[in-house]
């Protein structure tokens, strides 16, 4: 039987990824509009706020404030 998500993690899976079914239902907290999804930088991208959320510990944080402008 296959670990789930969960039990992966607690047994040393990588802490940084992030869930993707929550992926699938998180939108930009000023806009409402679909995020974009960066690995690498372990960043939620808002096209139309010009705004990067970071990712800490596999953690979206949602926070305007703490969010990353985009450069044009």
């Amino acid at each position: 039987m296959k670990p789930s998500m969960s039990e992966s993690k607690k047994k040393g899976g990588d802490p940084a990824s992030v869930d993707p079914k929550l992926l699938e239902i998180l939108v930009c907290p000023l806009t409402k509009t679909v995020l974009e999804y960066d690995a690498k930088r372990q960043e939620l991208i808002s096209r139309a706020a010009s705004l990067a959320y970071p990712i800490r510990d596999g953690i979206p944080i949602m926070l305007p404030d703490e969010a990353r402008k985009l450069d044009d």
